[in-house]
């Protein structure tokens, strides 16, 4: 049971992931680095959230891929309020 709820909580979290990824590259209007590393990110989340998590190379990408989600999209905002004005 807990190797369900482990593999759950990992397409949950890469799911979840891949709309904050998505939402990020619909509102970016940035450059072309933060664009291209949205949408690299993206594509493969949405590829490894459609392979069984718990074996084969969905396994072995997952940590990797989760950490660039978040790196890309922290980058992104970090760009994006740099450029928001604030009252």
């Amino acid at each position: 049971m807990q190797e369900d709820e482990g593999r759950i909580d990992k397409q949950t979290e890469v799911r979840h992931l891949l709309r904050t990824v998505k939402t990020s590259l619909e509102l970016a209007r940035a450059p072309a680095e933060f664009l291209n590393r949205l949408g690299r990110v993206a594509g493969l989340l949405d590829a490894v959230s459609q392979l069984p998590t718990e074996e084969g190379p969905a396994q072995a990408l997952i940590p990797g891929l989760i950490a660039d989600g978040l790196a890309a999209v922290d980058a992104w905002d970090k760009w994006h309020r740099s450029r928001t004005p604030t009252a």
